[in-house]
C-alpha cells in the first residue's frame, strides 16, 4: 500500500476486494438509518424531478446537472455526520450550497462537458442512431434496440464517459473536506481512482450486479407468472430495493473516499472520531 509524494492530497491504495467492502460498509451505515437516508434521497430526485418539468425543462435539466456536485456534498456530510454518531437530517442536502460553492460549481460544468463529449462520440460508432434514439428524435423500436451498432455504441460512450465519471468521484469530496480548489480536486480524483482501479473495478461490477442485473432478473422471471404478477413484484419488490440501492450507492461515494484518502483515521464504531480533511 504505498502513499502520494509529499505536498500533495495523499491517497493510498487498496486491493481489489476493498470495492466490496465500499458497497457492503454503505448497506451497513443505510441500514442503521434507512428513513433518513430515503428522505434525503426521494427529497433530492423529487427536486430534480420538478426541476426538469418545470416551465422550462432544459435549463432544468442543465441547472441539475450543475448543481449534482453541490447536492453530492449534502449526501457526504449526512454520511459525515452519521459517522460520528450523528442522524442524517434534510438539512444536510443543502450544505454544498454553504460549502466551497464556487469550487463545486465548475464540477458540475466539467460533468456537462465530459458526458457530451462521450455522447457525441458515440456517432463515430453507429452514424448517430443512439444520438437519436436518446435526444427523441427517432422514436425507439425492437429494430433499433437490438441493432448492434447501438449496443455498441452504448459501451463506447460508457468508455468514453469513464475518465469523467472518474475525476468527478472524489471530486467534490476532497473540494469540501481537504478544501481543494476544483482543478485539484478533479486531477487528484481521477489520480486516486485510476490508482485503485481493481477496487473501482470491483465495485463498478458489484453496482452492475445488483443495479441492474438482480432487478432485471426478478422481473423477467416475475413475467413468466403473468403481467399482473410482474407489476406486483416491480412496485413492491423491485421499486423499494431499487430505492435503498440508490440510498446506498450514495453513502459509497463517502465510504470510498474516507477509505482511499483517511485510511489511517480509526472511524467512529473503532472507538474514535476521524477528521476529515
Amino acid at each position: 500500500m504505498s502513499v502520494e509524494p509529499r505536498g500533495e492530497i495523499r491517497f493510498v491504495r487498496r486491493d481489489a476486494m476493498q470495492g466490496a467492502f465500499w458497497l457492503r460498509r454503505a448497506y451497513a451505515m443505510f441500514r442503521a438509518a434507512p428513513l433518513p437516508w430515503l428522505l434525503l434521497l426521494v427529497t433530492y430526485y423529487a427536486l430534480v424531478a420538478l426541476a426538469e418539468l418545470g416551465p422550462w425543462p432544459a435549463f432544468g435539466k442543465l441547472a441539475a446537472s450543475v448543481l449534482k456536485p453541490v447536492f453530492a456534498v449534502g449526501f457526504l456530510a449526512a454520511a459525515w455526520s452519521q459517522e460520528r454518531g450523528g442522524t442524517p437530517r434534510l438539512s444536510d442536502l443543502f450544505r454544498g450550497f454553504r460549502s466551497n460553492l464556487w469550487a463545486l460549481i465548475p464540477l458540475g460544468l466539467v460533468f456537462i462537458f465530459g458526458m457530451s463529449l462521450a455522447f457525441t462520440a458515440t456517432a463515430a460508432v453507429d452514424g448517430g442512431m443512439l444520438i437519436a434514439l436518446l435526444s427523441g428524435a427517432q422514436p425507439p423500436s425492437d429494430e433499433l434496440l437490438d441493432n448492434g451498432r447501438v449496443e455498441l455504441a452504448m459501451l463506447f460512450g460508457m468508455l468514453c464517459a469513464l475518465p469523467t465519471l472518474l475525476a468527478l468521484w472524489f471530486a467534490p469530496a476532497l473540494v469540501v473536506f481537504n478544501d481543494a480548489g476544483a482543478v485539484t480536486a478533479l486531477f487528484t480524483s481521477l489520480r486516486a481512482a485510476l490508482a485503485n482501479w481493481r477496487a473501482v473495478g470491483v465495485f463498478g461490477l458489484l453496482v452492475f450486479v445488483y443495479g441492474g442485473v438482480l432487478p432485471a432478473l426478478v422481473i423477467t422471471v416475475a413475467r413468466l407468472f403473468g403481467v399482473g404478477v410482474a407489476a406486483i413484484v416491480g412496485v413492491g419488490l423491485v421499486l423499494p430495493y431499487l430505492v435503498a440501492f440508490l440510498a446506498t450507492f450514495q453513502i459509497a461515494d463517502y465510504v470510498a473516499y474516507r477509505d482511499v484518502f483517511h485510511s489511517d483515521e480509526p472511524t467512529a464504531d473503532e472507538g474514535a472520531s476521524p477528521q476529515a480533511g
